[in-house]
């Protein structure tokens, strides 16, 4: 919680208030929370993306393709260090506490990418989703969505204390490794 709130007062100081981003998420068997994490970009974000939508239709093909931009001007610099390190994702320790997320699953998604699952989005909400998983310590940002998409749903199939364990050591590197979002 200290380096929480460390983060928090830099993001506050740095980029202005609030400091956390919250957006719906779903979760197992279906269920929507809302996902807690430090604001990595400009206050007004959302709806920056929505004039994209009309002035730039590349950026906002790309963002409809993989739900993320590679180079996104949206993101502050605080924000770049921080999903680099994804010291963002911290605060999702509250959602582990309430029940809504685990230690280790397949990320949380919006809605509209349960599409990418396709017949096996199912299978992939019987998990509760993880603050890190398969995707993050196996790939990130270097695979396409759809083989994000089969990480994810191999993990589902053979979920295991060993494999948990496992991921769940090599996350704890994944901050010094510095290639997140």
């Amino acid at each position: 919680m200290p380096i929480i709130l460390l983060l928090a007062l830099a993001v506050g100081v740095t980029s202005g208030w609030p400091v956390f981003y919250r957006a719906d998420r779903v979760g197992r068997d279906g269920r929507t929370f809302r996902i807690i994490k430090l604001r990595t970009m400009v206050q007004n974000a959302d709806a920056l993306l929505m004039v994209w939508q009309l002035e730039n239709p590349a950026l906002f093909e790309e963002f409809e393709r993989d739900y993320k931009l590679s180079h996104d001007p949206r993101v502050t610099r605080l924000g770049r260090f921080l999903r680099r390190s994804s010291l963002d994702e911290l605060p999702q320790l509250l959602n582990v506490i309430a029940g809504q997320m685990s230690l280790v699953g397949p990320r949380p998604v919006v809605t509209a990418e349960l599409k990418k699952y396709g017949d096996a989005a199912p299978r992939l909400l019987r998990q509760r989703p993880g603050l890190t998983g398969a995707w993050q310590v196996g790939g990130r940002n270097q695979v396409t969505y759809s083989e994000r998409a089969r990480i994810e749903l191999d993990y589902v199939s053979s979920v295991g204390f060993l494999k948990d364990v496992t991921i769940l050591v090599s996350t704890f590197f994944a901050p010094f490794r510095f290639n997140g979002a």
